[in-house]
C-alpha cells in the first residue's frame, strides 16, 4: 500500500512538468545502440556474485527487465527509474536553485543543470531548462567545491561508486573534458550508463580502463576497479563520489572496498542516517575519524532541507 502511494504521488508530481516533456522517437542510430547494449546484456553476471540487500536484488532485476525488453527510449519517464535514479518537482529543491543562482558561479551551475532530452527527463516545473535530478545533483557539487576550496575542473580523476543512470559522469565532462571518470556500480546498472552516455555522444569503455584515456570508464568488477585505482599516480588529484550509494551496501561488502579510503584524500559522501537496519551515522563517524588520522580536514554535517540525511566532506 505504502509503494502504491508512492507511486500515485510520484506521478502526480511528474504530472506538473507534463507541458515541458520531449518525448523520444527511434531512428536507426538509436536502434543500433539499443541492439548493441541488449548484445551486451547476454553478458549478465549471477545474481549471487554480490552479498545483496533484498533492495538491490528486486532492482537488480527490475533495470534488467528493462534492458531485455529493449524500453530504452523515455526511460526516464519509467516510474521504476525515477524511484531509484531520479528526483524531481520537489519544492526544497527551489531552495537549492536558487542558492546557486546567487552565487558568484551562478554561469556554471547553470550550464551543468541544463538538461538534455535524452531519456525524456522530466523537467523541473519551476525551471524547465533543468530537472530536479540535475540541480539535486550538482548542489552538492558546489557544496563540496565550497568546502573544499579546490576548483572541480582541477581534479584528474573521479571515482564515482554507484552513479545513476550516467549524469554525474555527463556533468563532469562539462567541467573538465580531460578528466578520466569511472563509475563502478552493478553489470546491469553499467549497461543502463553506457547506453545514457553513448546517446550524449561520450567515450566509454565498459568493464576495462586504459591509465592514458580520457574516457568514462565503467566498472563493475571489484578486481579491476582496484587495479585502476592503485595504477593512479600519487601526485593526482582524486575525488571519490558516494552519493546515496555505498550507504546502501551491505557491510561486509563495505570492508572490502574500505581501500578507497586509503587512496582517496578528497571525498564526497553523501548518506541516509539508518537503511535496512544499518547505523550510517555510527558507520561514517569512523571513516570521518580515519580521515582526521590521515591527517585530512573532514567535514560531517546535515543537508539542508532533508530530515536525517548528511554530508562526509574531506580534503587533503
Amino acid at each position: 500500500m505504502i509503494f502504491l502511494l508512492q507511486n500515485f504521488q510520484r506521478y502526480l508530481r511528474a504530472k506538473l512538468s507534463f507541458f515541458y516533456n520531449k518525448n523520444e522517437h527511434l531512428n536507426p542510430k538509436i536502434e543500433n545502440l539499443i541492439n548493441t547494449v541488449h548484445k551486451m546484456s547476454e553478458e549478465i553476471f549471477s545474481t549471487n556474485k554480490l552479498n545483496r540487500k533484498e533492495t538491490h536484488k528486486i532492482f537488480s532485476k527490475k533495470v534488467y527487465s528493462l534492458i531485455r525488453s529493449k524500453k530504452f527510449l523515455n526511460f526516464i519517464q519509467n516510474s521504476f527509474i525515477q524511484q531509484m535514479f531520479f528526483i524531481h518537482n520537489r519544492f526544497y529543491l527551489f531552495y537549492y536553485l536558487r542558492e546557486m543562482q546567487k552565487s558568484k558561479k551562478w554561469k556554471l551551475w547553470q550550464k551543468l543543470i541544463k538538461e538534455t532530452s535524452v531519456g525524456n527527463p522530466i523537467r523541473y516545473f519551476l525551471y524547465p531548462d533543468s530537472s530536479g535530478n540535475k540541480i539535486f545533483q550538482i548542489y552538492h557539487l558546489k557544496k563540496y567545491e565550497e568546502f573544499s576550496k579546490i576548483n572541480l575542473k582541477k581534479f584528474d580523476e573521479v571515482i564515482e561508486f554507484g552513479g545513476g543512470y550516467g549524469n554525474m559522469a555527463a556533468s563532469f565532462s562539462k567541467i573538465n573534458s580531460k578528466v578520466k571518470f569511472t563509475i563502478f556500480d552493478t553489470y546491469e546498472v553499467n549497461l543502463l550508463q553506457y547506453y545514457y552516455l553513448k546517446r550524449l555522444n561520450l567515450k566509454v569503455n565498459f568493464n576495462s580502463f586504459k591509465s592514458n584515456s580520457k574516457n568514462i570508464n565503467l566498472i563493475n568488477s571489484m578486481t579491476i576497479l582496484k587495479s585502476k585505482i592503485l595504477k593512479i599516480k600519487k601526485n593526482k588529484k582524486k575525488l571519490l563520489i558516494a552519493n546515496w550509494s555505498l550507504s546502501e551496501t551491505p557491510l561486509n561488502f563495505r570492508k572490502k572496498m574500505f581501500y578507497i579510503f586509503k587512496e582517496f584524500d578528497y571525498q564526497l559522501i553523501s548518506f541516509q542516517k539508518d537503511f535496512e537496519k544499518i547505523n550510517n551515522k555510527k558507520y561514517f563517524n569512523n571513516i570521518a575519524n580515519y580521515n582526521l588520522k590521515k591527517s585530512r580536514e573532514v567535514k560531517l554535517i546535515p543537508i539542508k532541507k532533508m530530515q536525517n540525511h548528511f554530508y562526509l566532506f574531506s580534503k587533503k
